[in-house]
């Protein structure tokens, strides 16, 4: 019998704040994004309200403009570690960028952090924007675009691999004949490919959940093709219904052009609530967010989504500057969002900046209206679940107390999480090993 559609809910862990001026609310300790206490306090909150996961972003070059909590911030596997030996349940996700690690050693860590969860690990499969983080990692430039998704592809290719180079009854264990691991089910990859050489197999078996679940946000038409076909969740940008039920449409399709059940990939929009107990506390809320930002958090989110490209130089009242070239190799869904906006509305600068500054969103009323629209979404067919950031000291809270109960009530998310893995929590199948899968058809042919 199919079970009913859930709700996937997720939790960003974003220290200090998203943007440029959340630090200076009198309820933000400046210190929270490198303070496990911090983290520790809002992931159990989110596993209370039995979230699916928690999720830790992350960014390899900062400079004296970036948001304070990118500026001084702890490395996402560390952090995340640290959260597996404090809960139980929840998933823990974390980004990695394929363009300035190497594949063995992200298959290890994310293989070992699963052992250490309880097979809870999840990875968020990036393929890094800004163009001066190669100058922190000894290249001298930064892919292109469309380079960097074929390391993506590669890359994704050999940890997979890697994750089964243990078969899973692969260690034996048996004192009496002393075999510790049978050689046959340990295998080498010995793979040769256009950007990676890796021997193989990997110093540690395979976790519980197989595969750690793979995460992507792809935008451009690469990243949809990558995501659709590779991904077990999507993290999307969608200011409205129509956007998201679009985006959530093409990726699906895409998905069963690549030979996937499209039920099998969750599309989980970020979002900002403003909860309140009633529609008018709420919007008070967030007019109190909205005047206390400026336009360096516009500034800020248009540079970062332009490659860190300086738009203080232009005219802030005159027409939005010509800088389509430079989107085409920073965060291109991004970027094209923002232009498709000024050809079609023909917005100045400023106009562009204050959006970026302080978007309202869908989200904004009593929990019951909150419920409402996450419902609308949800079944309207513009997402599976939701990733939520806080834009307030104590959102969450009212999230996991106020608004959680409603949709459980109406039967939309669960009351209790569904098995021990992440996996289980998703409806995901553990992947198979592919040479216990081969062995198997062979014997069967």
């Amino acid at each position: 019998m199919t079970q009913p559609r859930k709700l996937k809910l997720g939790f960003i862990l974003h220290g200090v704040g998203r943007t440029w001026n959340d630090w200076r609310h009198p309820g933000r300790d400046v210190t929270a994004s490198t303070d496990f206490a911090h983290y520790k306090q809002q992931t159990l909150l989110a596993e209370r309200g039995k979230f699916d996961f928690v999720f830790v972003a992350d960014s390899l070059s900062i400079t004296e403009k970036s948001s304070p909590h990118y500026l001084n911030r702890v490395e996402p596997i560390t952090i995340l570690s640290a959260l597996a030996a404090v809960t139980s349940h929840i998933g823990i996700v974390g980004t990695l960028t394929v363009s300035y690690s190497e594949p063995f050693n992200v298959a290890r860590q994310f293989a070992s952090l699963d052992h250490i969860s309880g097979g809870r690990a999840g990875w968020n499969v990036v393929t890094s924007w800004l163009g001066d983080t190669a100058a922190n990692f000894s290249k001298a430039e930064h892919p292109a675009h469309d380079v960097r998704y074929r390391i993506a592809a590669e890359y994704l290719d050999v940890v997979q691999g890697l994750w089964d180079s243990w078969e899973d009854d692969a260690l034996v264990g048996d004192k009496d004949s002393g075999v510790f691991v049978d050689p046959d089910k340990l295998h080498r990859l010995d793979h040769q490919g256009e950007f990676f050489q890796v021997r193989g197999p990997l110093n540690i078996k395979r976790g519980p959940q197989g595969h750690p679940v793979i995460f992507q946000a792809g935008g451009s038409n690469e990243g949809r093709n990558f995501a659709s076909k590779r991904a077990d969740a999507i993290f999307a940008a969608a200011a409205t219904f129509e956007e998201g039920a679009s985006y959530y449409a093409d990726v699906k399709k895409r998905a069963r052009g690549f030979g996937r059940a499209p039920h099998t990939l969750f599309v989980l929009p970020g979002i900002t609530p403003f909860i309140g107990d009633t529609d008018a506390d709420a919007e008070a809320r967030y007019r109190e967010v909205a005047a206390s930002e400026s336009l360096d958090t516009g500034f800020g989110f248009l540079a970062r989504t332009f490659n860190d490209h300086d738009f203080r130089q232009y005219d802030l009242d005159g027409p939005f500057p010509d800088v389509a070239h430079i989107g085409q190799n920073s965060q291109q869904s991004g970027a094209n969002r923002i232009l498709a906006e000024v050809r079609a509305e023909q917005l100045t600068l400023r106009q562009v900046v204050e959006r970026l500054a302080t978007p309202r969103g869908a989200f904004v009323g009593s929990p019951e209206t909150v419920a409402d629209a996450l419902q609308a979404w949800f079944e309207g067919g513009a997402a599976d679940g939701f990733v939520i950031f806080e834009p307030l000291p104590g959102q969450l809270e009212l999230f996991v107390d106020k608004v959680v109960p409603i949709l459980q009530t109406r039967g939309l998310f669960r009351d209790a999480y569904e098995g021990e893995t992440f996996r289980d929590s998703l409806g995901l199948e553990v992947p198979a090993n592919r040479y216990t899968a081969a062995r198997d058809a062979r014997a069967a042919a």
